[in-house]
């Protein structure tokens, strides 16, 4: 079985607390004998458009291939002014021809998959855009299962905080390994290979 993971991070350096948590999740899956990637979008060349291929020198078709390819899709986002970053944005908008595709009578190319989000922040925002995320998922074919979602809200995750690496993977597997572990359980659990195993 294998999982993807698209971080949304804005970070292309420096300490990035939704890719330590990507990380720390990442272990869980693994743990339960799942192969997990974890591709952060903003290293890669990301064209703006609503289409698969927007054509020279984009490298969206080569994630969408690793996500066809997964039993499992995780978008991993930190909160900006109470949404999703933009990188996040960019693939709802991205996967848009695939909904194009269910609009015209076509099966979608991601059913039988499960979704999950994962969310940081340092202050509420998380259920809006836990909201947002859901919507997009039941619209393009993909399956959020009952608790699939991991989110942490914490002051020492704030813009400005100097949090170290090991303090969020502290705070992360303390507070949160239950959570994650459920979470992991259920994407596996409502997946379409896991029921026809």
């Amino acid at each position: 079985m294998k999982a993807v993971i698209l971080l949304g991070t804005l970070k292309k350096e420096g300490l990035s607390n939704t890719e330590v948590l990507s990380e720390f999740l990442s272990s869980v899956l693994k743990e339960h004998g799942i192969d997990c990637t974890i591709i952060k979008l903003v290293e890669h060349t990301i064209l703006p458009g609503t289409y698969s291929n927007m054509g020279s020198g984009d490298q969206w078709p080569g994630i969408l291939q690793k996500v066809l390819e997964s039993d499992i899709i995780i978008l991993a986002t930190p909160i900006w002014w109470n949404n999703q970053s933009s990188e996040i944005q960019k693939v709802i908008e991205r996967l848009d021809e695939l909904h194009d595709e269910i609009l015209e009578g076509q099966e979608s190319r991601l059913s039988g998959k499960t979704g999950g989000i994962v969310i940081t922040g340092d202050s509420d925002g998380a259920q809006h855009i836990i909201a947002n995320i859901s919507n997009f998922y039941n619209a393009i074919g993909i399956l959020l299962p009952p608790f699939a979602t991991l989110s942490v809200l914490w002051e020492k995750q704030k813009k400005s905080a100097e949090t170290t690496r090991e303090e969020l993977m502290a705070k992360y597997k303390t507070d949160y390994s239950a959570t994650a572990k459920k979470m992991v359980e259920q994407l596996k659990k409502y997946s379409k290979q896991e029921k026809e195993a």
